[in-house]
Parts: structure tokens; C-alpha cells; sequence
């Protein structure tokens, strides 16, 4: 729970310290009721021994977009934004959301707009979120940017879920073979040497390759989980860093059946951004920026920052994309239809829609095609090893055969 520093005064005269509290105002009130009354209150930042762990995103999409949701439908019903802010907090299911909205509700009720409040929490309400927002309070439609938002993060959601879907299967299939290939070698393979040993003989050569990689699994297991380590890390140290993640990027989408999958998704996501930025009359410039932190993909972030350069100079925005291979002719042919007509938040809507289908496509595709693969790399990888021990095995009752004749 986060902790307030405060300083105030109470009949005994000047008063310090601090107070647990899930939010600023319930701090105040707590405050209050010790007979306290508030000068100066700030927020104790959290160190590594004080916070609490958490695993993933500190709020759940599927709540943000009940919040959503929910917002907008108050806001339409002609509930005020501080009045909805503070319903909200109290029957969200989400620990995070909640402490941020009773913040959001204080600074709301101090006056500040709901765009400068909610960007003080940004670990929870992103940069396209604050911008958005903004924009609707300027344009006084505020409910139907909150259900915009809200149509945005779902369809968001959709695309990554099936992502994650595709890839999930094979490598769950890979880590359970290797992980049975592993348990082979080093405890099923080491009970038959001792009886081929004794048998006598030429080895056949699957038995011999199956013997040496068991011998390797026992004296060396330490330096597989080594190399399985230092992959992980290999990986970490890549994404964190840009130009590292360049590559990594570049690589992963020049990868065969997967490659094209990451691209559609990026695409999708990338034109889902703009157009749902422009609908709400974010300055393009600033939509731009906001895509380019969005996109997750160094390599069209790259070509981002080019389009925006190329607008800041009076030209279009195709331009770069038009010179590189991840963004397809029906791209750059749509967008400057849109730019044409007017119409780009409708034209990149249009984009978004064609590569999310692909990508669902693709995904259902992809995964009827690789549980048969994985299937029989499987049944090959154990195959193998089973051969090895049942041939010397034939040839030993084939000899015991031979010697009772």
C-alpha cells in the first residue's frame, strides 16, 4: 500500500510523519479523522524493499475496459467526470485502477482537467490514453472518445491473444520434447548400458550416437541450462536496448510463416492507433509520436519517424513507407486516398479491419498446420531414441535364439 508524507498541525502544535493509504484523499481523510489538518502531503516514491511484487500489467485490459465502458455510459447519462471517477473507483475490481482513480477523483475535485490528472498515473493510463482524452475534453465529446478508447483496447486485445495462440502451441510442444528427450537421455538410456556392455559387439550406430548424447546429458546437464540461460538473457538484452532491438525485430520478422503473422499484427495495431487518434483530432504530429511508442517494432518505428519527419516538411507521410518493404502497396495507396479525400481516419479504420482478419486467418491457419509438424517431431525425436535401445535388443535375442539351436 502506498505511504504519505505529510505535515500539518493538531491542538499540540506542528505535526510529521507519515500514513498508509490507498490514495491521496484517503490519506487526508485518515488524517482528518486523528484530528490532524493537512499542510503538505506527497506521495513516499517506492523502493525496491517497499513495493509490492507484481506479475504483468498492474491493470487488466478486461477491467480497463469495463472502466471504459462504464465511464462513457455515465458520462452519457449526464454524470458528472468527477462524480463518475469516484462511482468507478469504489466497484472496480482492480487494486491499481482503483488507488489511481480516488488520486484522479481528488485532483478533479481541486479542479484540474481529467487529461492532466490521469497523467500523473502513467504506469496505468498510456501516452494515447492522456492524448485522446485531452482531445475529447476540447471537443466536449468526451463519452464517445471513452468508447472509442474502449473499441480500440479490445480489438487491440483480439489481435495479440491470437498471437499469442499461434506461438503458444509450438512452443509448449517444444519445451515438453525437450523436456522428454532430456529425461531419456538421463535417466530411461543409462539402465540399458551396463546390459550392452555385457552383451558384446559392434554397437549399431543410432545406439552409439543415443549412448554418447546420454553421456553428455549426465556429465554436462549443467552447461544445457547455461545455454538456456544465457539465450534468455541474450533476448532481454536485445529488447532493451534500441538498436539491439532493431535487429531483433528485423529478424523476427524476416522469420519464414511467423515472420508475416508479426508483421500483419504490427500493421494492424500501428493503423487501429492512428486512425483512432485522428477520429479523436489528436494533432497528426503527435499522433505519430504516440504510434511510434505504440507499434512495439523498432523496424516500422524507424519508418514512423521518417513519416513524421517527411510531414513536418510539408510532404506526405507515404512517402518512407513507400520505400520500404514491411508496409504493402494496399498501405501506402489507401493512405494517400485518405489524405486525397479527407478521409484518413476512415481509410486506416479500413486498413486496421483487412489485417486483423488476416491475422485471425493466418493464426487458425498456422496452427492447423503446425500441431501435425510438432506432432511428428515428437514421435521422431522419442522414436529415435526408443530405435536405439530396441535394435541391440533384437540382436541379443536373435544370438540367444542362435545359441539354443
Amino acid at each position: 500500500m502506498p505511504r504519505y508524507k505529510y505535515s500539518g498541525r493538531d491542538k499540540k502544535g506542528k505535526k510529521q510523519g507519515t500514513v498508509n493509504a490507498s490514495s491521496k484523499r484517503e490519506a487526508m481523510v485518515k488524517l482528518k479523522d486523528d484530528g490532524i489538518r493537512v499542510i503538505d502531503i506527497t506521495e513516499v516514491p517506492e523502493t525496491f524493499l517497499t513495493k509490492e511484487l507484481t506479475f504483468g500489467n498492474q491493470v487488466k485490459l478486461q477491467h480497463f475496459v469495463i472502466f471504459l465502458r462504464q465511464f462513457a455510459t455515465l458520462l452519457k447519462a449526464g454524470v458528472t467526470v468527477v462524480d463518475a471517477t469516484g462511482i468507478l473507483a469504489k466497484q472496480t475490481e482492480s487494486k491499481g485502477l482503483k488507488r489511481a482513480l480516488l488520486d484522479v477523483e481528488v485532483e478533479l475535485r481541486e479542479g484540474n482537467p481529467l487529461s492532466e490528472a490521469v497523467s500523473k498515473h502513467k504506469k496505468i493510463f498510456t501516452p494515447m490514453f492522456i492524448n485522446m482524452v485531452h482531445a475529447g475534453e476540447i471537443s466536449g465529446t468526451l463519452d464517445n472518445t471513452l468508447e472509442r478508447l474502449a473499441d480500440y483496447y479490445e480489438k487491440q486485445h483480439f489481435t495479440r491473444q491470437k498471437i499469442v495462440s499461434a506461438l503458444a502451441y509450438p512452443m509448449v510442444v517444444g519445451v515438453i520434447a525437450i523436456g522428454v528427450v532430456i529425461f531419456l537421455l538421463a535417466v530411461v538410456v543409462p539402465t540399458f548400458v551396463q546390459m550392452f556392455a555385457d552383451m558384446g559387439g559392434e554397437l549399431p550406430a543410432i545406439t552409439k550416437f543415443v549412448l554418447s548424447a546420454s553421456d553428455f546429458t549426465q556429465s554436462f546437464w549443467w552447461l544445457i541450462v547455461i545455454v538456456f540461460v544465457l539465450i534468455a538473457l541474450f533476448i532481454m538484452y536485445f529488447k532493451s536496448n534500441r538498436k539491439t532491438k532493431y535487429y531483433l525485430d528485423l529478424f523476427i520478422l524476416k522469420m519464414p510463416i511467423f515472420g508475416k503473422l508479426v508483421q500483419k499484427a504490427a500493421l494492424a495495431r500501428m493503423m487501429r492507433t492512428l486512425s483512432s487518434l485522428f477520429s479523436s483530432s489528436v494533432p497528426i504530429l503527435q499522433a505519430m509520436t504516440i504510434v511510434e511508442r505504440v507499434v512495439e517494432n523498432e523496424v516500422l518505428a524507424k519508418v514512423i519517424r521518417e513519416s513524421r519527419q517527411t510531414l513536418e516538411k510539408g510532404r506526405s507521410m507515404t512517402e518512407p513507407m513507400e520505400k520500404h518493404w514491411a508496409f504493402p502497396p494496399l498501405i501506402t495507396q489507401m493512405i494517400s486516398i485518405g489524405e486525397e479525400t479527407g478521409a484518413l481516419d476512415a481509410m486506416l479504420a479500413k486498413i486496421a479491419d483487412f489485417y486483423e482478419k488476416e491475422v485471425e486467418t493466418g493464426t487458425d491457419r498456422m496452427k492447423s498446420l503446425i500441431e501435425p509438424i510438432m506432432i511428428v517431431i515428437l514421435a521422431s525425436l522419442v522414436g529415435t531414441i526408443v530405435t536405439s535401445i530396441i535394435v541391440p535388443m533384437f540382436s541379443m535375442f536373435d544370438q540367444f535364439q542362435q545359441m539354443n539351436q
